[in-house]
């Protein structure tokens, strides 16, 4: 196994506890890995505005990849790669979540819209589009009709939803870049995360870790399989694979 010399972190699910915080123990641990000169990156669905306060609050000074792959950012907010959805494709997508009755949300590069639809799908520049039910027989037709539509790559990060980014973005493509830039390949990134939108990034790491509480599709393409997220998985995978 290559040195790790980068932790690619998910947040929903793997970082963050089911009240969505940073536990005061995984902080320490993180602290101990930046001290260590290993490389910190929240690898997340999230956008830029609602993942950046949790990135300050550990004092993480690489990248941040975000939507999925969508965006990759410095913490200096500069934008190094961005990857967009076709507005007539995310008008299709809405329309198409009205039919079959599912909630929806999509995300632009200057704003978040849950459950409501702006007046000109063209007027924005879009990242991600998604949708969740609690009916897995909407859940599966979405994803039947989606997967008519050309140009798209579908996940989750939960089993109850679907996240749309535009085709071949991923968490591990844009890891793959931050890589190219730090000068590392992707055999010295341990990936940590739980859901779908994670399992390119766990199987193509060096280390590629499943949460407690992860799906059992990523359990089975991990390495490794630490904690649950609300026992401080993180940190314990951290110890072991990098602080060790």
């Amino acid at each position: 196994m290559s040195e790790v010399k980068l932790v690619a972190l998910d947040m929903d699910g793997t970082l963050l506890n089911m009240d969505e915080e940073v536990t005061d123990y995984t902080k320490q641990v993180i602290t101990q890995a930046l001290d260590k000169g290993i490389h910190v990156v929240l690898s997340t669905g999230r956008w830029l505005q609602s993942c950046y306060p949790y990135a300050e609050t550990l004092n993480l000074s690489s990248y941040l990849v975000t939507c999925n792959g969508g965006e990759i950012w410095t913490m200096k907010k500069e934008l190094l790669e961005q990857h967009l959805l076709d507005a007539s494709t995310v008008e299709k997508m809405w329309q198409l979540g009205e039919e079959i009755g599912v909630k929806m949300w999509m995300i632009s590069t200057e704003n978040v819209y849950h459950g409501e639809r702006p007046e000109d799908f063209f007027q924005h520049r879009w990242l991600k589009f998604g949708c969740d039910s609690f009916d897995k027989d909407k859940l599966d037709r979405m994803v039947k009709e989606l997967s008519y539509m050309n140009g798209l790559e579908l996940t989750n990060s939960l089993p109850t939803n679907i996240e749309v980014n535009p085709k071949g973005v991923s968490k591990a493509s844009a890891l793959k870049k931050v890589c190219r830039e730090l000068g590392i390949t992707m055999d010295h990134v341990m990936a940590v995360g739980d859901s779908l939108n994670d399992i390119k990034m766990i199987q193509e790491a060096g280390v590629g870790v499943a949460m407690g509480n992860a799906q059992d599709a990523i359990k089975k393409v991990a390495n490794y399989v630490t904690d649950t997220n609300n026992n401080n998985g993180v940190a314990k995978a951290i110890e072991r694979f990098v602080l060790s």
